[in-house]
């Protein structure tokens, strides 16, 4: 392993981090070799990555100085934060910053930013279009990593740009699964009208990183978007329906219901649908499929991601 670059993968027993912790070290031929960063290294999701071949790191994202000492002697860095434990997009941006300070401290050769659109450029705060939120957010999620995209920029941190998409484990995790409606039908709610949606599975994330990490310099100082697929909330229904065998409708809500919901992020999801709706041909353009599939030959498609996922699916 000595001879391999070390990439430090921030939430590595994680989504987006774990899928790329993974794809290095499923790989006996990688150039590659994984320190995964973690708050807890004596998870069982940890062990797991250091039974694979990890070199398994306890890191706190808030001090800078951890940061640092767990970037230290590596080639590169996934860099990802985690807004839905806090709910704060100053927090994430904070945290980023520091990634992007100790990845400039410790001189790292390639860094992968996972990020999304600044939707203020799309819908400033004084557009009524949708609400701000936080007194200076439209999509707290998307906007405060668009906004930290500066850190690494500014810092002359060789980065790559990762634009992701809709997990569509969010149909696992995030209670966006089929549910009884009104009428007594299955049936999954978005306020996404009759537009397409880029989506992709967690794990294809971390596959697609791994690409860019072996393509060397080729996207360093790029923004690259990816997605498995582009479909209407109709047509995801549909595939449910015939993956499970229960028929499950699509509900097509406006924005201003869903943010009305009452969960917790509601108002923030309502205006990232709507974005997503707003800025159809933008936004599924930002994120094409035969380049993702460029970086990541395996790529799910919807369909295979529900024949391997669909027993996951709560039906409520």
């Amino acid at each position: 392993m000595n001879d391999k670059k070390m990439i430090a993968v921030l939430g590595a027993t994680g989504a987006q981090g774990g899928g790329l912790a993974r794809a290095i070290l499923n790989d006996s031929n990688s150039e590659f070799a994984v320190r995964a960063l973690t708050r807890d290294a004596s998870s069982d999701k940890a062990r797991v990555l250091a039974d694979l071949g990890a070199e398994v790191v306890t890191v706190d994202v808030d001090d800078a100085e951890s940061l640092k000492n767990a970037y230290e002697g590596a080639y590169g860095a996934f860099c990802v934060t985690f807004f839905w434990e806090h709910f704060s997009a100053d927090k994430e941006i904070e945290q980023a910053r520091s990634m992007a300070a100790a990845a400039k401290d410790t001189g790292l050769k390639h860094v992968i930013w996972s990020t999304f659109e600044d939707t203020r450029k799309w819908v400033p705060l004084d557009d009524d279009r949708m609400p701000t939120l936080m007194e200076k957010y439209k999509v707290p999620h998307f906007d405060g990593k668009g906004e930290a995209n500066g850190a690494f920029t500014e810092a002359g941190v060789p980065t790559t740009f990762l634009l992701t998409s809709f997990y569509w484990e969010n149909f696992i995790n995030l209670g966006l699964g089929p549910k009884v409606d009104a009428d007594g039908n299955l049936a999954i709610t978005l306020p996404m009208d009759d537009k397409k949606m880029p989506g992709i599975s967690a794990e294809d994330i971390g596959r697609c990183a791994y690409g860019i990490f072996k393509a060397g310099q080729e996207f360093i100082g790029k923004t690259v978007g990816i997605a498995g697929g582009h479909l209407t909330g109709k047509e995801m229904a549909d595939a449910m329906g015939a993956q499970l065998g229960r028929a499950i409708q699509y509900n097509a809500v406006p924005p201003e219901v869903f943010r009305g919901f009452g969960f917790p992020g509601a108002e923030d999801l309502g205006n990232m649908f709507q974005f997503k709706c707003d800025f159809e041909d933008y936004y599924c353009g930002a994120r094409d499929i035969d380049f993702t599939r460029s970086l990541n030959p395996e790529l799910l498609s919807f369909d295979a991601w529900l024949a391997a996922n669909k027993e996951l699916i709560p039906l409520k």
